[in-house]
């Protein structure tokens, strides 16, 4: 038999597949239960709004339909919601798909990217995939050190990943201080900023990347639907950049890269921001509850303003996930984030914090 693995490109070889949570029918599956909750994959626990569930059922009659190619309607919506031109505009399969074609069109062989240690696993497996070199910049107080990371830029960087907030730790970069990155970056150097979860942060600080994209040519800019529009499953995202960058990724990008029920359910999902209040004033009153409870059991955590709480249990964390998934608890150990000491918790409805409150007090 031919030896497949050498065969592989390079970069590929020595990759390993993503890791996503444990699904609920898994563990009671594995485990025999019943009534488990889900607080690993930083899903909405409201999911999707009732008009969106409307909007899809309508739908239905078009499956045997292929998708606008051009996401047309989307791309409109969008610019208006968001004030920005339509040719600024790249639909993906899911902001990860937007971020591989990024990927794809800027990264090779020849150059590298520049990632933060604990920053989300997707940056350095596109940049692996390409072929192109990986450089990791220490964290600063689990976040991202923008002056060390600006001070390891050299002839060969191409792209800085920023997520803002990080996941899997919650930190995020100021507006300040992320203006003050950008006049310094190069313009031929390209600067991502993953904002997979602008809608849940409230802080007056916190940089609007769209805004800023106004002015920095070479920022890139990427959101998502799975988040506080709960629609995960569809898998459905967008970047906002400068009309060169948008008709590169257009020329690798598939021709129906996302479908027609995702994108009836995006627009659906912006014509409901109420429902995306709702989630966000959820998510507020969950982590002020979650961290009131850590502080009650003694448990450190980094200060977050996503939609997740990772705590820090000074220890191995794997014993402590292993006993709550046993209580029907699913959480996400973050090991391969460098953090073995800690898990993500997803924050969910009430009954679902609690219910974890309880559960940890148990394992404890």
């Amino acid at each position: 038999m031919a030896d497949f693995i050498n065969l592989a490109s390079p970069g590929i070889k020595d990759l390993q597949p993503y890791q996503p949570g444990k699904p609920v029918e898994e563990l009671e599956r594995e485990l025999g239960l019943s009534d488990v909750i889900k607080l690993a994959s930083n899903e909405n626990p409201l999911g999707a709004s009732a008009s969106v569930h409307a909007s899809l059922r309508s739908s239905l009659s078009e499956v045997s339909r292929y998708p606008d190619g051009s996401a047309y309607l989307l791309k409109n919506r969008l610019s208006e919601f968001l004030g920005v031109a339509t040719d600024r505009l790249t639909i993906g399969n899911g902001s990860n798909d937007v971020l591989e074609l990024l990927a794809r069109v800027f990264l090779s062989s020849k150059n590298e990217s520049i990632v933060s240690q604990h920053s989300f696993v997707v940056y350095p497996t596109i940049t692996r995939a390409t072929g192109a070199a990986l450089k990791v910049i220490p964290a600063k107080n689990y976040g991202q050190d923008l002056q060390a990371t600006f001070e390891a830029i050299g002839d060969k960087t191409r792209v800085v990943f920023i997520a803002n907030p990080n996941n899997p730790t919650g930190t995020w970069v100021n507006k300040s201080d992320l203006s003050a990155f950008l006049d310094q970056v190069r313009e031929d150097v390209l600067v991502v900023l993953d904002e997979a979860y602008f809608e849940y942060v409230q802080e007056a600080e916190y940089p609007n990347g769209i805004a800023l994209s106004e002015k920095y040519a070479n920022l890139v800019v990427t959101r998502t639907f799975s988040k506080a529009y709960g629609l995960a499953a569809l898998r459905i995202g967008y970047s906002v950049s400068h009309p060169h960058i948008a008709d590169l990724m257009n020329r690798v990008r598939q021709p129906f890269n996302v479908n027609a029920m995702s994108m009836v359910a995006a627009l659906a999902a912006l014509d409901d921001q109420e429902h995306v209040r709702h989630s966000v004033e959820l998510n507020s009153s969950g982590l002020r509850f979650l961290e009131s409870e850590c502080n009650r059991l003694g448990l450190a955590f980094i200060p977050t303003v996503a939609n997740f709480l990772t705590i820090d249990f000074d220890r191995d964390a794997m014993p402590i996930y292993d006993a709550l998934l046993r209580e029907g608890v699913i959480v996400r150990p973050i090991g391969v984030y460098e953090l073995p000491h800690h898990l993500r918790v997803t924050v969910g409805t009430a009954d679902e914090n609690q219910r974890f409150i309880e559960a940890l007090g148990k394992v404890l």
